[in-house]
């Protein structure tokens, strides 16, 4: 089983030993394949806005079968796919200076 994780410290094989008993553990550690997105910005974080804007577009209500699922999804997969949409992303050092001014030392 492939298991794609960010770097966060609680995420990796330790942290099975913590929830599970010992043996458990083993077995499913034995059973993982880790990858690791990179530390700065990745495109799992872009998987996880696509997967918010599909939320908010598409899944917003209840829909009855399989059938109109699926055709919601290629209709909405279609349209994203047209308008050739990218991330822009706007956090630039200057802001990160500000937001993250307990990372920066005065100078």
């Amino acid at each position: 089983m492939v298991l794609v994780m960010d770097n966060l410290n609680t995420h990796g094989i330790g942290s099975l030993y913590e929830a599970f008993e010992p043996a458990e553990a083993f077995a499913l550690a034995q059973r993982l394949e880790i990858h690791h997105t990179p530390k700065h910005g990745s495109w799992l974080n872009v998987a996880e806005i696509e997967l918010s804007v599909l939320t908010r577009q598409c899944l917003d209500r209840r829909i009855e079968d399989l059938e109109t699922l699926g055709a919601e999804l290629a209709a909405w997969q279609r349209q994203t796919n047209a308008d050739q949409r990218q991330v822009q992303w706007h956090f630039t050092t200057d802001d990160a200076r500000i937001k993250l001014r307990h990372l920066y030392p005065n100078t």
